[in-house]
């Protein structure tokens, strides 16, 4: 089965060092709306607050066939980890330049899991790099497919 919700943009703009997967504190109508695709990670962050891990900024829609329940699309949601795991990602926020950001949300055994992962920010001479550097890589196989059609 395919991924509920992907941070694509965030592999464009983190150099991912360390990935976790967690499990995340949803309502029954978080949950059927997360099953419908309805989940958005972009500018989402997590934070770790008195030795607890927080989502922030997810916007998670809410479910249409749910009326009688409030529904508050960008609350802060709770993940579930590990202690070591929580207190290795509190000294690593801590660190210059570290962040720790969602990267999917995904099913596992009927679960909703999110992938979270230490990152640094890429500066923008980095991404020009790897941009030139994957156009070149383009030109070497297009040449090679070239050369081996003749």
């Amino acid at each position: 089965m395919s991924d509920f919700a992907r941070n694509r943009k965030a592999l464009h703009d983190f150099d991912i060092e360390e990935t976790y997967e967690a499990g995340i504190a949803l309502t029954g109508p978080e949950v059927k709306s997360v099953r419908e695709g309805r989940a958005n990670l972009r500018e989402s962050y997590v934070r770790v607050r008195n030795g607890e891990v927080f989502l922030v900024g997810a916007h998670i829609s809410p479910y249409k066939n749910a009326t009688n329940v409030p529904q508050e699309p960008t609350r802060d949601r709770k993940l579930l980890l590990h202690r070591k795991e929580i207190d290795r990602l509190a000294g690593k926020s801590q660190e210059e330049r570290k962040t720790i950001i969602p990267l999917r949300l995904y099913p596992k055994n009927g679960l909703v899991k999110l992938e979270i992962a230490v990152a640094s920010r890429k500066r923008q001479y980095d991404k020009r790099r790897e941009i030139a550097k994957k156009t070149a890589q383009r030109e070497i196989e297009r040449a090679m497919k070239e050369r081996l059609r003749r």
